[in-house]
């Protein structure tokens, strides 16, 4: 068992990292999860907290399904699989624009090149 010290130091220490590379400096989850490895709950901000939690996650389900193309409509398994056809989508898009940009500058290069 984890003496309270070494849950929190534990903690500091994986939640600097993961919200360093988010490029946060603390989140409300991370807040959260200090609290509860610093301090004992009792089952009323428990079940609050969880309340936000959930309040988060359906705020960020909606945000997507505003994003993916008829996400509106799809359940959250139908949705993260769409979102990941959706992602890969745009990533083919991404690779063509470049290509078609890439081209383009080889033609004006070779019409600058001939005076044209």
């Amino acid at each position: 068992m984890k003496s309270e010290m070494g849950g929190a130091a534990v903690h500091e220490r994986d939640c600097s990292s993961r919200c360093s590379k988010r490029g946060e400096t603390t989140s409300s989850s991370c807040e959260r999860r200090k609290r509860r490895d610093t301090k004992v709950y009792d089952k009323e901000e428990e079940e609050e907290d969880d309340d936000d939690e959930k309040g988060e996650v359906e705020k960020k389900i909606v945000a997507l399904q505003r994003i993916v193309p008829g996400g509106e409509s799809l359940g959250v398994d139908k949705l993260f699989e769409e979102t990941a056809e959706y992602i890969l989508a745009l990533q083919c898009q991404i690779k063509a624009m470049k290509a078609l940009a890439s081209f383009i500058q080889g033609l004006e290069k070779e019409k600058r090149k001939f005076g044209a």
